[in-house]
C-alpha cells in the first residue's frame, strides 16, 4: 500500500508517521517547509505544489484550479491513501473526486465539537474540561467526514492554546499513524475505510 502525506509546516506528525513505519511513498507540500526536508532525509519522493501560480495566499487564490491541477499531478503516482498532516490548503471537490473516501485528516478536537481552524482556542473559550484529537475521512465539507478514531485530552487549569495544542499533538502523533495503519489493513483486504462491513 502506498501513502502520500500532505504537509505545510514543521512536519512533526510526518516524523511520527515515519517512526511508526507508515509506508510513505510521497510527501506533498503547498509551500516550502521543513516537512519536505524530513521526507528527503528519509529518501522519500517530494512534490512542492506551490500556491504561488494559483494566486498564492491572497483573496485571488483559485482553489478549484489548484485542486484540479494537484489531482492531475498526483494521477501518475499510484497512491492508495492520502494523509493530511497540517496541510494548510483546503482542497475543493476537484481533488476529492479523484480520491473518494481515501483522504484522511486529523483535527485537534473531539469532532463534531469545535470544527474549523481555531478548535483549540474555541475549546478553551467554551470552558470545556475535555477536548482531544479526531482522525476522520476528509470530505469537501470541512471537518464533516466519518470519524475513524478519537482520543480525549484533559484541559488543565492555566492552559493556553499553545500548551493545550502541544498535548493534543502528543496524542495525535500516536493516534494518527496507528489509525492510518488500520485503514491500510482494511484497504489491503478490500474492506471499506470507515469500518463498515
Amino acid at each position: 500500500m502506498r501513502v502520500a502525506v500532505f504537509v505545510s509546516g514543521t512536519g512533526t506528525i510526518l516524523e511520527a508517521m515515519f517512526d511508526a513505519q507508515v509506508p510513505i511513498c510521497l510527501v506533498v507540500a503547498d509551500r516550502p517547509c521543513r516537512g519536505l526536508g524530513i521526507a528527503e532525509a528519509q529518501g522519500v519522493a517530494t512534490l512542492l505544489f506551490d500556491r504561488s501560480a494559483f494566486g498564492g495566499f491572497s483573496a485571488d487564490f483559485d482553489r478549484p484550479r489548484y485542486s484540479h491541477a494537484l489531482a492531475q499531478a498526483m494521477a501518475s503516482t499510484d497512491i492508495d491513501l492520502i494523509a493530511m498532516a497540517g496541510f494548510g490548503t483546503i482542497l475543493s471537490e476537484e481533488f476529492h473526486v479523484a480520491y473518494p473516501g481515501r483522504i484522511l485528516n486529523t483535527h485537534p478536537s473531539l469532532l463534531p465539537e469545535f470544527k474549523g481552524w481555531h478548535a483549540v482556542q474555541d475549546a478553551l473559550d467554551a470552558g470545556v474540561a475535555t477536548t482531544g484529537c479526531t482522525v476522520h475521512v476528509a470530505t469537501v465539507a470541512l471537518d464533516e467526514g466519518p470519524i475513524l478514531a478519537q482520543q480525549a485530552v484533559s484541559v488543565r487549569s492555566g492552559d493556553t492554546a499553545e500548551t493545550l495544542q502541544e498535548r493534543i499533538k502528543e496524542v495525535e502523533r500516536t493516534l494518527y499513524p496507528a489509525t492510518i495503519m488500520a485503514v491500510l489493513d482494511r484497504l489491503h483486504h478490500n474492506l471499506p475505510v470507515t469500518g463498515e462491513n
